[in-house]
């Protein structure tokens, strides 16, 4: 049997086809006796609406478009429940692709989110995407970096200040009284671990008699930080640090199962202190609870959709981000920046 057709509603509610669009799409227009015929009309007939018929029609989705590095990583995951929250409230619903740090699954996912025409793209972006989303906005689909800043104009993001929190988590395990501090973190081409060691370089070298040693993995997981936790329980004990700063949770979390491991002969903290990035919710439930640098999760992503839809707004209207300025740049785009905060638990001595 083929499917109902908003003609087919039309005819069994005996109502016109735009009384049947007015009910769907402008409710306010139609009296309640007329909307609850067609609505009757609806359950009877099964009708499905076709959505992506009407994106071809209004020219835009009712979807926004979320990229981001890794989906496993929990910050991602608070960010993107935040985003969704705020999208919700708008009507709105929220499509979630994981670029897994890749460009090339990056690139896909936007190509997706173009050929759908979705409200908007929120972005973590792990490649050189400016002038793709440069693209996207001369198609009319507004873009916001999240969890990174830019310095590029035409566009707004909204970010943590990276180097404040690395130098915060520094001058935390200086304060401890460490002084061998090491570095765990990677890849370097993404910025917010390139922003944290930024600012743990300008905490240690403001004592001279501290080091900084920087420890490259490939990723920024658990895996990852397991396997330089067990390098770094390989190596004799004058060799090793009497401190890590994890770039995030994750890899805090593989260093200290590897710390940890029966015959390690690791203490946390009284060998080694360690502390994390991003203050996920398993931070604190660890065999050691986990020293973390907070990030203000589900506020940045409700952050981001909030101003995604002040762009789209404004472009609809012909103001800032309308055709003509999104050839040039952004006059009405925005950096928002959140400040860290330093969470203290035992694997730094805190609360023993």
């Amino acid at each position: 049997m083929a499917a109902a057709s908003v003609r087919d509603v039309a005819a069994r509610a005996g109502v016109s086809v735009g009384t049947v669009s007015n009910v769907l799409n402008h409710p306010q227009k139609v009296s309640a006796a007329v909307a609850d015929r067609v609505h009757a009309a609806i359950e009877e007939l099964g009708f499905i609406r076709n959505d992506a018929a009407r994106r071809l029609r209004v020219g835009r989705s009712t979807t926004i478009g979320l990229v981001v590095l890794d989906v496993r990583n929990p910050f991602f995951t608070d960010l993107a429940r935040g985003a969704e929250d705020a999208a919700a409230s708008a009507g709105l619903s929220l499509t979630l692709g994981n670029s897994d740090e890749s460009v090339e699954r990056e690139a896909t996912y936007l190509d997706l989110f173009e050929e759908q025409r979705v409200h908007g793209v929120l972005i973590s972006p792990f490649g050189d995407i400016a002038e793709r989303l440069q693209r996207l906005r001369a198609r009319g689909i507004p873009a916001v970096l999240v969890d990174r800043p830019t310095s590029d104009a035409r566009f707004s993001s909204v970010s943590v200040d990276d180097v404040s929190g690395g130098r915060i988590a520094v001058e935390h395990l200086l304060a401890t009284g460490r002084r061998r501090i090491a570095f765990v973190g990677g890849p370097f081409g993404i910025r917010q671990v390139q922003d944290r060691l930024a600012g743990a370089r300008q905490a240690a070298a403001e004592r001279t008699d501290a080091t900084l040693e920087v420890i490259e993995v490939g990723a920024l997981s658990v895996i990852e930080g397991r396997a330089a936790g067990a390098a770094l329980v390989a190596r004799e004990p004058a060799e090793r640090p009497d401190a890590v700063f994890a770039a995030n949770d994750l890899i805090a979390m593989g260093v200290l199962q590897a710390l940890m491991m029966q015959g390690a002969g690791v203490a946390v903290p009284d060998d080694i202190a360690l502390i994390g990035y991003d203050d996920i919710d398993f931070a604190s439930a660890a065999v050691v609870p986990l020293s973390s640098i907070r990030q203000p999760s589900r506020l940045i992503g409700r952050t981001a959709v909030e101003i995604l839809l002040a762009e789209a707004d404004a472009e609809a209207a012909g103001g800032p981000g309308a055709d003509a300025e999104a050839a040039g740049g952004g006059a009405g785009a925005r950096q928002v920046v959140f400040q860290p905060e330093l969470v203290v638990r035992e694997s730094t001595g805190g609360g023993r």
